[in-house]
């Protein structure tokens, strides 16, 4: 039988972070120049899913108002609204989300927010 070389008592590794709360939980937060893995923020994209579906229902006609399908949903009319908008997001910012490679502070609640005031609408068609 052969012995095994010692193993050190004592190793000290420091790993630099910080804990933040993001919509309600907890989340690792590295420094930064530091990019984690892509992790998908699977609430982000349930909530697009729903908004795309909801979208969909009231074009076929199929719904003729979001008060009622928000009623058949059975979710407030006000809530099916701030949903909807997301769908108004452009399509790179919902592939970033799909991927999982939007920004840190792209969150449900962030995307449920109204648009801020000073946000000039550009029109194509001017």
């Amino acid at each position: 039988m052969t012995r095994e070389p010692p193993i050190p008592e004592t190793m000290t590794l420091h790993v630099p972070f910080r804990i933040v709360k993001r919509g309600g939980r907890k989340e690792m937060q590295l420094p930064h120049g530091v990019r984690p893995d892509r992790r998908t923020d699977n609430t982000l994209v349930k909530a697009l899913a729903r908004a795309f579906r909801w979208k969909r229902m009231l074009e076929t006609g199929e719904f003729t108002t979001i008060a009622e399908l928000a009623a058949r949903e059975g979710i407030a009319p006000t809530y099916m609204s701030r949903v909807l908008r997301l769908t108004l997001l452009a399509p790179d910012i919902v592939e970033a989300i799909l991927d999982g490679t939007q920004a840190p502070e792209v969150t449900l609640a962030r995307a449920l927010e109204p648009f801020p005031a000073g946000w000039l609408v550009h029109n194509k068609f001017r």
